[in-house]
């Protein structure tokens, strides 16, 4: 299940050159901006650089691989190290493969917050705000060359396991995505440029930097 939360919350978009051709500094990133920026169709691609950490863990567990969108109802989550597995989304049913393995497919019926977070990845990448607000609040902070969008859910399932979403970007690109749930640890996801910064010896202080500031 928590593979399947993090490729519904985790699409990332590459710069949109009519979206940041106006000087970002000069004006605030408001949700309608932040979401017009973001919208994207298919077909897009992304890398990305999953970091979990848990007590359980000597260190952080480091997840690399790619998002794919290759037509609008489908979304595949291809993770490539420190193993291989695909997940992917489409007409409301997940599959999960790993090599030597039989796939495992479930319904997201059975799971009403996947529903809901499926509905609105959807709206996400349509920029259709009455669609998200349906079951997030939304709260934007920040000039458009760095902002800050946080999704909280209204919806009662998904607020037993999600505590609040925050997406950060510069201009058009959404750089990283940190989930705080409910119970256990933050989980961040960088994307696009962000991932691709990091290197084997990047720490997960580094990588704090180059989600939040896009610094190292």
């Amino acid at each position: 299940m928590r593979a399947i939360r993090t490729v519904l919350l985790a699409a990332a978009f590459a710069p949109s050159l009519a979206a940041t051709a106006a000087p970002a500094s000069a004006q605030t990133a408001d949700a309608d901006w932040i979401l017009k920026a973001l919208a994207r169709p298919a077909p897009m691609r992304t890398d990305f650089v999953e970091v979990r950490v848990s007590p359980l863990l000597k260190d952080p567990l480091r997840l690399v691989g790619e998002y794919r969108r290759p037509v609008s109802d489908t979304l595949v989550r291809e993770v490539r190290a420190p193993y291989a597995e695909t997940t992917t989304l489409r007409a409301g049913e997940a599959t999960i493969a790993r090599a030597g393995k039989t796939p495992r497919r479930f319904s997201l019926s059975r799971a009403p917050e996947l529903a809901s977070l499926q509905s609105s990845f959807g709206a996400l990448l349509a920029g259709d705000r009455p669609q998200i607000e349906r079951v997030y609040t939304l709260k934007a902070q920040g000039p458009r060359e760095r902002w800050t969008l946080t999704l909280a859910p209204k919806d009662k399932a998904l607020a037993a396991r999600v505590r609040d979403i925050t997406l950060y970007g510069q201009g058009a690109e959404l750089r990283c995505i940190e989930t705080r749930p409910v119970k256990g640890d933050l989980q961040r996801t960088l994307l696009a440029s962000a991932a691709l910064a990091v290197k084997p010896a990047t720490d997960a202080r580094a990588m704090e930097g180059l989600c939040r500031s896009g610094v190292k």
